[in-house]
């Protein structure tokens, strides 16, 4: 039998009486994958990732992680999966090393002190072993919040939007530990707003919209797929009206457009000259304008 997948969701849906968060969502992120989620808010993230963690449950459908099934075999598949939440949760009586330990003890890990010191290492949270939770900042609460995720050594790791308002430097730090682990065969799901790091950490992405599933394919792919030319030009007049459609004005005379193939580039340059180009640069798009297109796509589906 081929090995079950890290996490894998099945015709998963989350209705509401008003709004339905999942609809039939079916996706699966094989064993040891840099796995990105990504979608505008309400999109159903957070939904999606709820429900793998048995946090929250399914309308109808299924979620499995590695095999195991969230409702009827929720123990196994909880011990094996960590989560980072958005939201700065934590108990406001207890030191990060106790935290921590307490963490290790949800899971039956009574000596875990040695790994503990290492994610704290990896975390810069060393100085702060024995401070109150209640007197860290903002951004030393979120790498308390992923140190817990991974106390218990997870073989599945998920972070939804785990730099939120955290400094570069734990941003750069916390890469580099979840990269380490994610060669060493941890499964890593991210979700993010920030969608260049989603383009250099994840090798496949899934995109939702409305708790619909509109896209899924590798990160080299989607760009190949979709992402063309992109010239953005600051003009001294008005761009020409007929090259303003698709065309994205991003205000002090400066215009992104899109062209199929880098030979298209002289031909626009020679159209935009009666407006006075006095600067241009040339360039593929990234995962940001391959995000926009796909979104807009989905919208004029949608209304037509």
């Amino acid at each position: 039998m081929p090995d079950p997948a890290a996490i894998e969701a099945i015709d998963l849906a989350k209705r509401y009486p008003r709004v339905t968060a999942l609809d039939d969502v079916s996706l699966r992120v094989e064993q040891g994958e840099f796995f990105g989620l990504l979608g505008p808010n309400g999109a159903g993230k957070t939904t999606l990732i709820s429900i793998v963690a048995g946090l929250t449950r399914a309308s109808s459908g299924r979620a499995l992680v590695l095999g195991h099934d969230v409702v009827t075999d929720y123990r196994a598949a909880r011990s094996r999966i960590g989560v980072v939440p958005q939201e700065l949760v934590f108990d406001p009586f207890f030191t990060v090393r106790e935290t921590l330990r307490f963490q290790s003890g949800y899971f039956g890990l009574a000596r875990n002190d040695r790994w503990i010191d290492e994610v704290m290492a990896n975390l810069d949270l060393t100085g702060k072993a024995d401070a109150n939770m209640r007197t860290l900042s903002g951004g030393m609460k979120r790498r308390v919040l992923v140190a817990q995720a991974l106390v218990h050594r997870p073989p599945v790791i998920v972070l939804d939007e785990p730099t939120a308002g955290v400094d570069v430097e734990l941003r750069q730090g916390l890469w580099a530990f979840i990269r380490r682990l994610n060669r060493e065969g941890h499964t890593i799901v991210l979700t993010t707003h920030y969608l260049e790091e989603a383009q250099q950490l994840c090798t496949r992405i899934g995109m939702l919209k409305g708790g619909r599933l509109i896209a899924l394919d590798s990160t080299r792919a989607l760009l190949a797929r979709l992402a063309d030319v992109q010239v953005t030009l600051r003009l001294r007049s008005p761009l020409p009206e007929p090259l303003r459609g698709g065309a994205v004005e991003l205000g002090d005379g400066r215009w992104r457009l899109r062209v199929g193939a880098a030979a298209e580039v002289t031909a626009l340059l020679a159209a935009c000259s009666s407006a006075g180009i006095d600067e241009v640069e040339v360039g593929h798009a990234d995962l940001e304008d391959v995000f926009v297109q796909l979104m807009a796509a989905d919208r004029d589906r949608v209304a037509a």
